[in-house]
């Protein structure tokens, strides 16, 4: 049987999932067979179209659906079966639901006829996966599935997008029932109304940037997720306004624009901070005002106003207060603001150019003490390891072909601290979960959608542990992707809270981890170990231009830390800064 089916046949309820998976386009699902999903994995041979991976954990197939969607914009698929196989998926489900990313998972459960006995690996997945997912169906007979399954597809990839299970009986899956795809087609997306040019919504948010001296946009996911990355650089262009990036928003627009401020937060640069606290108006694009990005709320931004561009009607007033909410696709509505903007252009003693020299000035003075440019002291510094991975990117000219893929902890905030990113989609990480694990399953999702794309992982050595076994999919799926550990011999975000908050009291934060080369050669992986800075750019290209996967195990400075830091219940100016006399790093005085 091929992928493409002839009109209306009768098939059988794990061929009918299949053809719909075709159907809808899907080319790749992510996997691991069981007893409650074998009718489906049985005639997968029936179309070759459909290529299954082997993952080597179900959190694993979630996270590969996940990078796959993050990378390319399309639905990702991952498939399990009943039980733990399906339990194991939880926090993969998790990290996209929280994330916004489009996945449909589908799992196996067991005959209809025993659902709710304690039949063997039967486990109420629906229930389980409610929170965390925008839906999820049981379904219980073959005609339903090409129905649900469309419609599954239908709502992740509409609105907010977000993961939907759908949950298929056995013998839903062993029936016969008529198949045909266009009839199973969902009833229409119908979105909230549409915001019109002359509403008053519209009207006013035209007001407030007009009247603005001291502007910053706040660019979240959601830029990436409408594709609307031009829109905001010409909104930003026409009108002078600078740009902050929250985590997830930071490949929306390209870090070496003169209007891009870099990383707003927790961990972001002190004069992005120091810039939205003195704003005037913040224009906050697709994103959703989370604790790391605001800081202690009763003083974010005290004395500005508020405009928020945001799908989710949800998000509107949920944490911070604004003055004017534009619900809508961000692309749609900037479609319809910056017309009315130009009709009602900014006063001629525009105030942006002097804006941006206070936030420049602040920018300067941050940059000295900026740990990529002091000397080299002999010692290898994570905060090295990354700048010259970008480096050697932007050398060979394949900044835009390169996609960043990182686990959570210190080497992710150094990533989006001393990477540029150049290109939509190429930062993958996990931000609203902070799920440690993430990076290589997500790395193997982004890689299989964009094979020609140079794809980096970039973990730690906590978070690489927990999902190390996928080093095999790497090797039975023939992926040339590249691997940085970064090894300091600590959990490294937790010890640096250990060392903050706790008094160094370093509590199970130290781990002992194998050597991370010979446990990719055991996998059939070539490697390398880095201890000086003078070899991290040798090394990087030599893993780029190799063909195949390689792993690097950078050993990095112990006792490092991200700076700056805002503490807990500390206000977003409120920064932690590298200590004057670090023991690791001696700084020029401050200016």
């Amino acid at each position: 049987m091929a992928d493409s089916i002839t009109p209306n046949p009768t098939l059988t309820g794990a061929e009918i999932l299949l053809a719909t998976l075709a159907g809808e386009g899907v080319t790749t699902v992510f996997g691991y067979p069981g007893g409650a999903i074998l009718p489906v994995y049985d005639v997968l041979r029936k179309f070759p179209n459909l290529h299954h991976v082997l993952v080597r954990h179900e959190q694993s197939a979630a996270h590969m659906a996940d990078g796959y969607a993050r990378a390319t914009g399309r639905v990702g698929v991952c498939m399990a079966t009943s039980g733990p196989g399906a339990t194991n998926l939880v926090t993969g489900l998790a990290t996209a639901m929280i994330d916004s990313i489009p996945i449909v998972a589908i799992t196996g459960q067991v005959s209809s006829k025993v659902l709710g006995t304690d039949a063997f690996q039967e486990i109420d997945i629906t229930g389980i996966t409610l929170p965390i997912t925008k839906h999820n169906f049981l379904v219980t007979r073959a005609e339903e599935i090409a129905p649900v399954l469309r419609e599954a597809f239908q709502i992740a990839r509409s609105g907010r997008p977000g993961p939907v299970l759908v949950d298929i009986t056995k013998d839903a899956q062993q029936a016969a029932a008529a198949f045909d795809f266009e009839a199973a087609k969902p009833r229409p997306y119908r979105p909230h109304p549409m915001l019109r040019a002359e509403s008053s919504s519209m009207q006013e948010a035209v007001t407030l940037i007009r009247q603005a001296k001291r502007p910053i946009i706040l660019a979240g996911h959601g830029v990436v997720e409408s594709g609307a990355e031009r829109q905001v650089l010409a909104l930003a262009e026409a009108h002078r306004i600078p740009i902050a990036s929250t985590l997830l928003g930071l490949d929306a627009v390209p870090a070496e624009h003169p209007l891009c401020l870099g990383m707003m937060g927790m961990h972001g640069e002190s004069w992005v901070n120091n810039a939205i606290q003195q704003a005037d108006l913040l224009l906050a694009f697709g994103m959703r005002f989370d604790d790391r990005v605001t800081g202690n709320l009763t003083k974010y931004s005290p004395n500005s106003k508020k405009i928020h561009v945001e799908i989710d009607p949800s998000e509107i007033n949920k944490n911070v207060r604004v003055d004017v909410a534009l619900i809508g696709d961000l692309k749609e509505v900037l479609s319809l603001l910056m017309p009315l903007l130009e009709t009602h252009p900014r006063p001629l003693e525009s105030h942006g150019s002097e804006w941006l020299k206070q936030i420049n000035a602040g920018k300067g003075n941050a940059s000295v003490r900026d740990i990529i440019n002091l000397p080299d002291n002999g010692h290898l510094y994570a905060a090295h390891v990354i700048n010259d991975i970008w480096h050697e990117a932007a050398a060979a000219g394949r900044l835009e072909q390169t996609i960043i893929v990182t686990d959570v902890g210190q080497h992710q905030m150094w990533e989006a601290q001393y990477f540029k990113h150049h290109a939509p989609r190429s930062l993958i990480t996990s931000g609203g979960l902070g799920t440690m694990g993430f990076a290589l399953p997500a790395a193997i999702g982004a890689k299989v959608a964009c094979p020609e794309k140079d794809v980096w992982v970039i973990a730690g050595d906590g978070g690489f542990q927990m999902t190390a076994a996928e080093l095999s999919t790497i090797v039975q799926e023939g992926l040339a992707i590249n691997i940085a550990v970064i090894n300091n011999g600590f959990l490294g975000m937790v010890r640096q809270w250990q060392e903050t908050i706790y008094e160094k009291n370093y509590a199970s934060s130290p781990i002992l981890s194998p050597n991370f080369v010979l446990l990719a050669a055991a996998h059939g992986i070539a490697g390398a170990t880095v201890k000086q800075r003078a070899d991290v750019i040798p090394n990087a290209r030599l893993a780029r231009t190799s063909g195949k996967p390689f792993l690097i195990e950078f050993q990095v400075e112990k006792e490092d830390g991200v700076y700056p830091m805002i503490t807990p219940g500390s206000a977003l100016h409120e920064m932690l800064r590298r200590p004057q006399h670090d023991p690791l790093i001696e700084l020029p005085e401050e200016p």
